[in-house]
């Protein structure tokens, strides 16, 4: 009897060891690390911009990943402390990074041009350029945010933002797409019309650039197409980017459409359109 039951006990530890082992190999395979790649990262309480964030960290911080979900992560920091964390701002390491083929995959920077001590182009009016980009900005970013994209605007508010620190931000991110709006001036007024899409890098922009411009065609304002444009916000990005003057600001029928209540709809519905052919093709 007591031989049985030192046998069974033998069993018993010897399986609980074999677990113990399947355990920590399955962790190996499944959990992998990351790195914080910004500062002052938001921890939140589940996966989505919606819940309450509870800490944060810093940047080059190293997370443990435990689960994921859509394009957040469940993850264990400082030793002790755990909480979702948004994957688009961490560097993972044991993975292999994959090219995004949807929208709501995407990290998309929208920059309204000018801002703050920048008015940009003046209508024959006198309204500034600055006023109608980031209306338009914010509309689109609602519109991109509503189909699942991260969006993350170079400006919210009429603010300055230098030249500079724009495609800044779309690097730091390593953002799938960025797109910024501007409205177009000619030296005279009433002598110009139409909407143009701007690229720099051929290599990184120029299939993006044609993405939007095919469905920037049904606008209220002519399609004028493509072109090389050698402005610092593209130049400067190291992402798939593209400037896009959405209509002349100082020709009456334009400004007409620019104006109205309607076009910055239109114009998220296009950009959507756009981004969304994009992805599904690259």
């Amino acid at each position: 009897m007591q031989v049985l039951k030192r046998f069974w006990r033998q069993i018993t530890i010897s399986l609980v060891f074999i677990g113990l082992i399947i355990g920590f190999i399955f962790v190996l395979a499944t959990h992998n690390t990351a790195i914080v790649n910004i500062a002052n990262v938001n921890i939140r309480e589940g996966p989505g911009m919606s819940y309450a964030i509870t800490d944060a960290t810093n940047k080059g911080t190293k997370v443990h990943i435990m689960k994921r979900k859509n394009n957040w992560l469940y993850v264990r920091y400082a030793d002790h402390k755990f909480g979702w964390i948004a994957s688009w701002l961490v560097n993972e390491h044991n993975t292999q990074l994959t090219k995004t083929t949807k929208i709501s995959d995407a990290t998309i920077v929208i920059d309204p041009g000018h801002g703050g001590s920048d008015s940009g182009a003046l209508s024959s009016k006198n309204k500034m350029e600055k006023t109608y980009t980031l209306r338009v900005a914010k509309v689109v970013a609602a519109r991109l945010r509503a189909a699942g994209a991260h969006v993350v605007m170079t400006r919210d508010t009429d603010k300055t933002v230098s030249l500079s620190a724009r495609p800044a931000i779309a690097n730091k991110l390593h953002a799938d797409a960025f797109i910024s709006f501007h409205f177009d001036s000619s030296p005279e007024k009433n002598t110009a019309s139409g909407i143009t899409t701007y690229y720099y890098h051929k290599s990184t922009s120029l299939d993006l650039a044609k993405a939007l411009s095919d469905d920037t065609v049904g606008l209220p304002i002519p399609n004028k197409g493509v072109a090389f444009g050698d402005f610092l916000v593209i130049r400067d990005n190291q992402v798939p980017a593209v400037l896009m003057e959405l209509g002349y600001i100082n020709d009456k029928a334009d400004f007409k459409t620019i104006s109205s209540q309607k076009y910055p709809n239109e114009v998220a519905q296009a950009v959507y359109a756009g981004l969304t052919n994009y992805f599904d093709t690259h």
